[in-house]
């Protein structure tokens, strides 16, 4: 059988022998963070300006278009949930370039 199969059913039967409580299955916490604040028009502007970036170059930093950072900064659109927690990041000067 392939390796693959054997992971699996290895996997299996822990599940199945934690199930008639013979064995105990390893817990782990992990921290979630909350989602993102939401970001204004005049936000995503004051972040820019704060790392003394032009637009062009803000958008090549977030991997986005100029236009989407004009329409983020004139209110026409506003950062999706992913964008929201890089200028988060950016923000509360977690990484700074």
């Amino acid at each position: 059988m392939s390796e693959m199969f054997e992971l699996l059913k290895e996997g299996l039967n822990d599940i199945v022998e934690h199930q008639k409580g013979k064995n105990k299955l390893k817990k782990r916490n992990i921290n979630i963070p909350e989602p993102a604040n939401m970001y204004s028009a005049q936000d995503v502007k004051r972040i820019r300006e704060s790392l003394n970036y032009s637009q062009n170059l803000f958008a090549r930093f977030l991997n986005i278009s100029i236009r989407t950072v004009e329409a983020w900064e004139t209110g026409r659109r506003t950062p999706n949930h992913a964008a929201l927690r890089l200028l988060e990041i950016v923000d509360k000067g977690i990484y700074h370039p």
